[in-house]
Formats: structure tokens, C-alpha cells, sequence
């Protein structure tokens, strides 16, 4: 949840969000971890804009949709371009250099908003928003496929406020493939074993206790924790027809509004919740 307001206190407050149309190139050209059925591009769509009517109708925040663009099928998943933490923004230099050119309109969004903008120009640096879990304290950073020691090294100099420690991440795309935010000071994690493995680490790391919330899929243990004014403690999570057995342990957290979203056709590219938004505080007006 790294475009949240930053601190305990403040952790999940959110007013605006970036999000990305999807291109039709995504069916055919988007790249995936493991060959698998094409993705249905209408209900693809469908699913984004029921998740983009979420953050803009149920939740008010301003909603800041950037155009696709058929030349970068992945560029729906905006999570990847950019790291915000309070009025400071990361842009990243994504790992797979097919996606490196969708920087460039998350740039201008960002300026848009007036946050304070850093770039990582270093070539040899690679960082995906997808590997960076910020829990409201610190940072956690996953050094996968996509993501290597000067790309975390770079977000550390970026946020010198927070600690940031790395988590190696073997078995899955990202680091927030298998685990997110899910509250303040609760962390969900999947059951696999590489899943397990990360937290065991990420607690090893951190001088901070986080309570955790164990999920049996680890797809679904991405989540978007929000703490919305009007609404209190918000949780878009992955849908019961999806992952019945995950579901019902959300439905534990009695002191959360629970939205479920489904999110069936971007998964099949690696898509997850937390991929297809950019979540940023402001605390002043523009």
C-alpha cells in the first residue's frame, strides 16, 4: 500500500487514485508467468470499471484515469510505475524493459497532483511497485524477477523517513503476490510455503510486531486496505466465487466494510487488486 498517508496513524487515507484504461493488445501481448487461457477482453473490462466504480462511487476518491495505450499491454497495472508515499513519488524503472515507456504517463499525472517527483535514472536499477509493501512504519521490499538491490537501495534513499529492508522472493511474480495490507498492523499473507517463508523473514527484519492474517490462496491475500472518513476501515478483496475458502476469512474482520471484487480475467496475466491502482494522500488542496 505504498501511495498511502504515511504513519501509524494515518495509514490507509486516500483521496485520489491512478488508474489505467485497458488495452486490447493485454489479451494477446501482455506478459504472464505461465502460459494459460486467453483473457476474455469484455469481461476484463468489465471487472476494471466495476473496481474503478468502487474507488470513485462507494469510496469518493478522485479518480485519475490515464488513456490505454496499445503499444504497452501491460500498462493497466499502474501499481508497477510509481511508489507514493505521503507527498513524495517514486518512478520507477520497471523490470521487464518492455514496460519501462508507461512511466512516462504516470510522470505526468503525479506532477499533475503537485507531489514531489523522483526518478530512478540509474540503468542498473530495476524496481516494480508490485515488490513494495509499506506497512504505515516501514517498507518491505521484494528482490524478485523484477526487482533488484540498487532498485530497493534507490527507494531507500527516496524515503529516508522509513526503514526498508528486502525479502527474496523465489516462487511468485512479486513480493504483494502473496501478501498485502489488509489493516494498520495486519499483514495478509497466502499458506504457501514461499509465502510463509517471506513473512517469516519480514518479521525477522522488523523491530515492530504485525499481527497477520493467514489466507489459504495466496492470490487473494492481495488486498487493498483503505481508511476512508466517512466509511472507517475499508477492504476490497478478492470475490467468494473466485476463492470461497479465502473469503470467509475476511469475513472475520467484523470491524471492516468488506467489498469483494472480482478480478477473474487480469489474472490470468498476473494481475492482482493492488496492481491496478495508484493510491496517494494529499493532505492540501490543489
Amino acid at each position: 500500500m505504498a501511495g498511502l498517508g504515511g504513519g501509524p496513524a494515518a495509514f490507509g487515507r486516500c483521496t485520489h487514485a491512478v488508474v489505467r484504461s485497458l488495452p486490447e493488445s493485454l489479451c494477446r501481448q501482455a506478459l504472464r508467468s505461465a502460459a494459460g487461457p486467453e483473457v476474455d477482453f469484455a469481461r476484463a473490462e468489465r471487472e476494471h470499471q466495476l473496481y474503478v466504480g468502487v474507488l470513485r462511487g462507494k469510496l469518493g476518491l478522485q479518480v485519475l484515469e490515464l488513456p490505454a495505450d496499445e503499444s504497452l499491454p501491460d500498462c493497466v497495472f499502474v501499481e508497477d510505475a510509481a511508489v507514493v508515499c505521503e507527498e513524495t513519488a517514486l518512478l520507477t524503472r520497471p523490470g521487464a524493459p518492455s514496460r519501462r515507456k508507461e512511466v512516462e504517463a504516470m510522470k505526468k499525472v503525479l506532477e499533475s497532483l503537485n507531489l514531489n517527483i523522483v526518478e530512478m535514472v540509474d540503468e542498473n536499477a530495476t524496481l516494480d511497485g508490485g515488490d513494495v509493501l509499506f506497512t504505515g512504519r516501514e517498507f518491505f521490499v521484494g528482490l524478485s524477477r523484477r526487482t533488484n538491490q540498487r532498485g530497493a537501495e534507490i527507494l531507500a534513499d527516496t524515503f529516508k523517513d522509513y526503514a526498508v529492508s528486502t525479502v527474496p522472493v523465489h516462487d511468485s511474480l512479486h513480493l504483494k503476490s502473496f501478501c498485502s495490507m489488509a489493516g494498520p498492523n495486519l499483514i495478509a499473507i497466502g499458506s504457501s510455503e514461499a509465502a510463509q517463508k517471506a513473512l517469516k523473514t519480514m518479521q525477522q527484519m522488523s523491530d515492530h510486531r504485525y499481527d497477520k492474517l493467514t489466507v489459504p490462496d495466496d492470490a487473494a491475500a492481495n488486498c487493498i486496505y483503505l481508511n476512508i472518513p466517512s466509511k472507517g476501515h475499508v477492504l476490497l478483496h478478492r470475490a467468494p466465487e473466485e476463492y470461497p475458502e479465502s473469503a470467509k476469512v475476511f469475513e472475520k474482520l467484523k470491524d471492516h466494510m468488506l467489498i469483494p471484487i472480482a478480478n477473474t480475467e487480469l489474472e490470468k496475466v498476473d494481475g492482482a487488486l493492488t496492481c491496478c491502482s495508484v493510491l496517494i494522500n494529499k493532505n492540501s488542496e490543489l
